[in-house]
């Protein structure tokens, strides 16, 4: 007979074995907005992560991942299949062109839920974390309701993007080099708990491979003995994200 241990629960590990998603990541399920904005396109809220690289991997649909970045402007094709990934630092827009569907996988599990990401609204929209949490933080309602503050948040975001893009391709670098600085301010309050969640996260993963590498050379491969099997369903559905509906586990 055949047995296994699995667990429903996102426990750490104590030394000999990381319980978490490979390297500490988050992983959704993306339902690409399909609300048309200003200048005609679909899809989601442009921003950036200050401390995570992203990383798409297409399952239906065509769209794109619009960036600005130091080097500028550029436009990635996404079709089933194919994967893209983003460091730090990289204002990104999804574009739906029919429906597109994306599995989305953020390093440093933890940190991008506790808010490191910043929507490219227009500078007065940045003053402070209260000005600016008014803004985006969805509010409790009804699912129209939600709806209706999400839509109106992207399109906020956009306006933004449209300027920063803009000053970028007229040879300006100051409004983007001033975003980057109010988001840096913006989540200068929130760093003490991201340092928190990163230790017991990522940091934690990559101590523990030590560890193994460690005992290894010893010649113990006792840790082995201490496998286990982690299996989840989303814990939500639906959830009104920055680029789209999301499906989330917790991991």
């Amino acid at each position: 007979m055949t047995t296994s241990r699995t667990d429903s629960s996102a426990d750490r590990g104590t030394g000999t074995g990381f319980a978490g998603l490979p390297g500490a990541v988050a992983v959704s399920h993306l339902t690409v907005y399909d609300w048309e904005a200003a200048d005609g396109l679909r899809g989601g809220t442009p921003h950036l992560h200050l401390t995570c690289s992203e990383g798409y991997v297409v399952t239906a649909g065509r769209g794109a991942v619009q960036t600005l970045t130091a080097d500028g402007f550029a436009s990635t094709a996404l079709r089933p299949g194919a994967l893209v990934w983003f460091t730090p630092g990289t204002i990104h827009r999804l574009v739906n062109e029919d429906g597109l569907r994306i599995v989305v996988l953020m390093q440093n599990n933890g940190l991008p839920e506790a808010g490191d990401a910043v929507l490219t609204l227009p500078p007065e929209h940045l003053t402070d974390p209260e000005t600016y949490g008014r803004l985006v933080r969805v509010p409790e309602g009804t699912e129209a309701e939600q709806a209706a503050f999400t839509r109106r948040r992207r399109d906020l975001a956009v306006e933004g993007f449209a300027a920063l893009r803009a000053a970028w391709d007229a040879g300006d670098e100051k409004p983007l080099l001033d975003f980057h600085r109010a988001a840096g301010a913006l989540v200068r309050p929130r760093l003490d708990d991201w340092r928190a969640r990163w230790q017991t996260g990522a940091a934690e993963a990559a101590r523990q491979t030590g560890v193994q590498l460690d005992r290894l050379t010893e010649g113990d491969a006792s840790h082995l003995t201490d496998a286990r099997v982690h299996a989840r369903l989303p814990g939500a559905h639906g959830k009104f994200g920055m680029c789209g509906r999301l499906d989330t586990y917790a991991v």
